[in-house]
């Protein structure tokens, strides 16, 4: 009886402290999940180009990563982690893009991602490339023709499932051109939470488009639209404020999981950014980084990443809200690295590394894009030439300037405007796109040039005096727009040292061993972009007598079959006064090592 009795006892004891305790353990925040991209540029196939990550022993390896069909199942192994969750891109997703999309006006850029599930695009300043008209075919769908290039060559396009937003994108009569914002909710009951999210473009998106591509709408600043945004959201319950932008910064060392030393265009928006915000997904800048921005500027607890381009990364992020609270209490984010299969680069074969996550090409996505390149092979197979050995772009801390390949790029250009009188070329190295590859016989095809230099530039040739010419090699190294050494013809060179001021960086300039005499007026090459002030060069503008040429890709074809084979300079022509040891280190060929 006394058994019996205290077995009730405990029984009910426990019936009645277990609503309790399960009512303690109770979740308190709502966890969504973020998949985060940048940068795609249209990149269907794997570009045969690798993320660098730091060893851990003070060197990098090199991890073979991108394509689509890949990226799709990053994308799902992300997304596979939370019950809510969001995808987003942070601009450039089309424009610049590699042949087998951009002959096809990236419509297989937006039905990839219609198949990857994404939610949101800020629109970058490559959405901008084929006008606004193209642009919002591009949301909507139909194939209503607003370029050169023929529209619905493959299928009908129905448009993109997913939002493209543009909060600073203000049309003549107020409103803006794409959504300024978006919010989205999850769970329910006291556990639902709303992520709203602000989408922005550059400020300078109509810098370098063609006055008809932006007609009709200014670019306002990106730290006073958002700010004035984020009032809004707040007013609509959203718990989680997460800014899309489409601007970057860079690092002093790749860390794609830190971000040391970051600098550049976004920090001064991101510092004027309102304290509410609780994330910003940047772009750009072709950088990757996570960053606790606290860290740098303690008024501002937010958080940065950037996922690099071409879908070689998926920045996984996680967010923890408290919907009582109505706030983010935690917040984290790390890499994923799209690993793909392995490449062979001018140097060594690119092997895939067993110590990351090894994807498999998504079925659904690899079959559609093999449809749009199979469309594009019978042009892109043309053989246009042959080159002694493939030639890598430049990637990490030197992405910013030419090497041999931006050597070889303005040698054909120097070439192919003689007749103009030209006796300097110049090449922007951002316009340097891919590596160029060739088959083991060293043939290249019109696809691998195009690669290359996707944009449809035409040369123009113009006279320039010594001191406009060292104003504009100064403009590389200026605080408007991320530092650019320009890639110079053979014959001419400069040396540049940053540790001076700004305007006072290039220390020496000479053209067939003598220094060029600022008063003289020399003939150079550069391509319409650049002509017409394209990457704040501004001082290209000022350009006299100019005479159009040919296409900046044909220049290259006709050089590559000048001489086959081809090859590339491999003199320095723009010489750093203080080299970065770093960055040699990172770009230095399998076994080269810098210390």
């Amino acid at each position: 009886m006394i058994r019996s009795t205290t077995a009730f006892i405990i029984a009910a004891l426990v019936a009645n402290v277990s609503p309790l305790a399960a009512k303690d353990k109770a979740p308190r925040t709502v966890t969504v999940g973020i998949a985060a991209i940048n940068d795609f540029h249209g990149t269907l196939e794997p570009p045969q180009q690798s993320v660098v990550v730091p060893d851990g022993k003070g060197d990098f390896i090199q991890v073979p990563a991108g394509g689509a069909a890949w990226l799709a199942s990053a994308v799902d192994s992300v997304r596979a982690k939370y019950r809510y969750h969001l995808t987003v891109s942070a601009g450039d997703m089309i424009g610049g893009s590699p042949f087998s999309s951009s002959s096809f006006l990236d419509e297989p850029a937006i039905g990839v991602m219609n198949r990857i599930g994404l939610d949101f695009n800020a629109a970058g300043n490559h959405e901008f490339d084929s006008g606004t008209e193209e642009l919002l075919r591009k949301q909507k769908g139909g194939c209503g023709q607003f370029s050169a290039i023929k529209p619905c060559q493959i299928e009908s396009f129905k448009g993109a499932k997913f939002t493209f937003l543009a909060a600073n994108t203000i049309k003549d009569d107020g409103s803006t051109l794409l959504p300024a914002y978006a919010i989205r909710s999850f769970g329910k009951g006291r556990m639902r939470v709303k992520v709203g999210l602000i989408g922005l473009t550059l400020k300078n998106s109509g810098v370098g488009q063609k006055p008809e591509n932006v007609k009709g709408i200014r670019f306002a600043d990106e730290a006073d639209t958002a700010n004035a945004l984020v009032s809004t959201l707040k007013a609509k319950g959203t718990d989680a404020v997460v800014v899309v932008i489409h601007q970057g910064g860079r690092t002093t060392d790749p860390a794609p999981n830190g971000c040391p030393g970051l600098y550049g265009e976004i920090k001064p928006i991101l510092d004027r950014l309102d304290t509410r915000v609780d994330l910003v997904i940047s772009g750009h800048t072709h950088w990757d980084y996570v960053c606790e921005y606290g860290a740098i500027n303690k008024d501002k607890h937010f958080l940065l990443t950037s996922a690099g381009l071409w879908g070689k990364m998926v920045t996984d992020i996680t967010l923890e809200i408290d919907p009582i609270a109505n706030k983010v209490v935690s917040r984290k984010a790390q890499q994923v690295i799209v690993q793909s299969p392995g490449y062979r680069a001018s140097t060594a074969f690119i092997a895939s590394r067993p110590e990351f996550p090894q994807f498999e090409p998504r079925k659904d996505v690899a079959d559609y894009v093999a449809t749009y390149v199979k469309a594009a092979d019978v042009v892109a197979k043309r053989v246009v030439g042959r080159i002694a050995a493939p030639v890598d772009k430049l990637d990490g801390p030197l992405a910013n300037t030419g090497g041999p390949l931006g050597n070889l790029i303005a040698d054909a250009q120097l070439a192919a405007t003689t007749g103009a009188g030209a006796q300097i070329a110049l090449m922007n190295p951002f316009g340097i796109r891919r590596s160029l590859n060739a088959d083991a016989d060293g043939i290249v095809t019109f696809v691998d040039l195009f690669a290359v230099q996707p944009f449809r530039n035409r040369l123009v040739t113009v006279s320039l005096t010594g001191a406009e010419i060292k104003e504009a090699l100064e403009q590389g190294f200026d605080a408007n727009a991320p530092e650019q050494v320009l890639a110079p013809s053979a014959g001419f060179n400069f040396t540049y040292d940053r540790s001076n001021a700004i305007g006072s960086r290039i220390t020496a300039i000479n053209l067939d061993g003598a220094p060029i005499d600022p008063a003289k007026s020399y003939r150079v090459t550069i391509s319409r972009f650049m002509a017409e002030g394209g990457d704040s060069f501004d001082a290209f503008t000022k350009g006299r007598d100019p005479v159009e040429g040919m296409m900046e890709i044909d220049a290259l074809e006709a050089w590559l079959k000048a001489v086959p084979p081809r090859a590339a300079p491999q003199e320095v022509r723009a010489i750093d006064a203080r080299p970065d040891l770093n960055a040699l280190k990172r770009n230095a060929p399998p076994g080269q090592k810098y210390r």
